[in-house]
Order: structure tokens, then C-alpha cells, then sequence
């Protein structure tokens, strides 16, 4: 049996351990309550782009699903959302798992350092890598997919695709890769981001009135798939920030219990030996005692 120094000083340890994971799992439950309530401000956004699309008619949707350019090339552009941290899960895991299953003629541009180290270590080609606060604002996912549409553009790529954590509820996160460039079917598209922001699917805009477009259909319908591209990334954005601060405070209150269940297991062996080297002093108070007794 160990000694009770050495399980009182464990015991500490561990009981500082626990109050840092402990300190950790509010952080990131605080963190991803409000990176919830900032995916939910983009709502009003996404609603009336989708609203503007399904009421403008069937004549832009045709130049609007052209999208920002075809090519007859394979080549693939990725954008990876992982974490700059640790100590959030599987979450990475399953993103770098998945990256390891894409295959081809693939370029990356990653999000976070971890997804950027991995795809390094992969020999893979990674283009560029970015940072994004705990927050995201859309000052920062517009410049990931301004590079993105100018390498897109540039690169003779053959679509746009954005692989990250979809946040489903507090226990579980799926990791997903969706084709955002071109638009190949809109009605899946818009149908998506209604699934994603929880608005009635079924519900579709009837429009009868005549529209008149200046300076062109083609001009106005020339700029919308950007709109979709840096919304559809920003809400990736979104998305990925608010599964990193949930797989962190599952992990964290994980780590927290383990931490609370080890100081009970070893308080136990604590009072065993304390126990134990009571009665042995006992004993042998006893034995000198008897001892002396006979001497006499």
C-alpha cells in the first residue's frame, strides 16, 4: 500500500486538476451560449437572401445556378474549420479522419492551427490558413472566402467545398463536407440553410408580380452567388465555433467527474492506510506493553 504522504500529495494534485477543468467547462459553456445567440443573429440575413431568391423568379435562378464560374477540371478547393486548441474531444479527430478519406487533386486552406499541422504532416497542399476569434465576425469569414473565390477563380478549380463540425446539440456534433461553389441545385441550397436556421421548409414564396432589373438580370444575378459563398462559410464559421466550445465543455465536465470520482477512490485508500497504521501502532503499543508486564 502506498504511503499516506505520497496519496495526500496525489490527492492534492488531483483536486487541483479538477478545479482548472472545472474553471474551463463554465468558460466554454459561457463561450458557446453566446456563439449560439451570434449564429442566431445572422436569421433576419439569411432569411431575406433566401426570401430574395425564391421570389425573383425562374429566369435568374438559371443565370444565379451558373454559380461563379464552371471548369472541366478535378482539381477541388477544401476549406477546413478546426481549432487552434485542444482539450475539445474527437472533435479534431474525426475532422483530420476526414480529411485523410478525401482523395484526389485537392488544395486546403485551413482554418485553425491544428487542421493547418495536420494537413502539413499529411503532405497534403495546404494554401493558405486563417484565424478566427472565439466571436466571428464577418470581417473574418469574408476574407476567407474572398481568398477562397479569388483562388477559385484563379486556380481553375472545379468547386468550393467546406468541411467542418455541424453543431447539433450540446452532446453531439457531426462533422460534414458540403459543396458550396457552384450552386449546382438551389432549392437544396436554400432548403439547407432553412434546415439549418430551423425555418419552415415547405414554406415557399409565391411572387406574380413582374420584375425589372437594372442594369441586367445577368448584372444583378452576377453578384449573388458571392453573397451565398460568404454567407454559407460564415455560418461554418458559426457553426465550427460553437461544436468547439460544446466538445470543450463536455470534455471539460468529463475530465471534471473523472477528477472528483479519483479523490473519492484515493480519500478511500487515504483512510485504509491511516486505518491500517493506527491498529499497527496500536499492536504494537500493545506487544511493548505486555512485554514490560512479563519483564516485571
Amino acid at each position: 500500500m502506498k504511503g499516506m504522504r505520497e496519496i495526500r500529495n496525489r490527492i492534492k494534485a488531483v483536486k487541483s486538476t479538477g478545479q482548472i477543468t472545472h474553471a474551463m467547462q463554465l468558460v466554454a459553456a459561457s463561450k458557446m451560449k453566446k456563439a449560439q445567440q451570434i449564429a442566431e443573429s445572422g436569421r433576419a440575413y439569411a432569411t431575406l437572401l433566401m426570401d430574395i431568391t425564391e421570389s425573383i423568379g425562374p429566369e435568374i435562378r438559371k443565370v444565379l445556378e451558373r454559380g461563379i464560374g464552371t471548369s472541366n477540371s478535378n482539381k477541388r478547393l477544401v476549406v477546413v474549420f478546426s481549432t487552434d486548441k485542444g482539450l475539445c474531444g474527437g472533435l479534431n479527430t474525426n475532422l483530420f479522419k476526414a480529411i485523410s478519406e478525401i482523395e484526389g487533386d485537392v488544395e486546403f486552406i485551413s482554418v485553425g492551427l491544428r487542421a493547418a499541422r495536420f494537413i502539413a504532416r499529411c503532405g497534403k497542399k495546404l494554401i493558405a490558413n486563417f484565424k478566427v476569434s472565439d466571436y466571428v465576425k464577418f470581417s473574418e469569414s469574408r476574407k476567407i472566402a474572398d481568398f477562397a473565390i479569388k483562388t477559385f477563380k484563379e486556380g481553375n478549380f472545379s468547386s468550393i467545398e467546406v468541411l467542418y463540425p455541424i453543431f447539433v446539440n450540446t452532446l453531439r456534433q457531426e462533422t460534414a463536407l458540403v459543396k458550396i461553389a457552384p450552386v449546382d441545385d438551389l432549392d437544396w441550397f436554400i432548403e439547407r440553410l432553412k434546415g439549418a436556421y430551423k425555418l419552415d421548409v415547405a414554406t415557399n414564396i409565391k411572387e406574380d408580380r413582374n420584375f425589372t432589373f437594372e442594369p441586367s438580370i445577368e448584372a444583378v444575378a452576377a453578384d449573388l452567388p458571392q453573397f451565398y459563398i460568404k454567407h454559407a462559410i460564415h455560418y461554418a464559421a458559426l457553426d465550427a465555433k460553437a461544436s468547439e466550445h460544446s466538445a470543450r465543455m463536455v470534455a471539460m465536465k468529463s475530465a471534471s467527474d473523472n477528477a472528483d470520482n479519483l479523490v473519492a477512490e484515493l480519500t478511500l485508500e487515504y483512510n485504509k492506510a491511516r486505518q491500517a497504521s493506527i491498529t499497527t501502532e496500536i499492536l504494537e503499543l500493545a506487544s511493548a506493553a505486555q512485554a514490560l508486564e512479563n519483564n516485571s
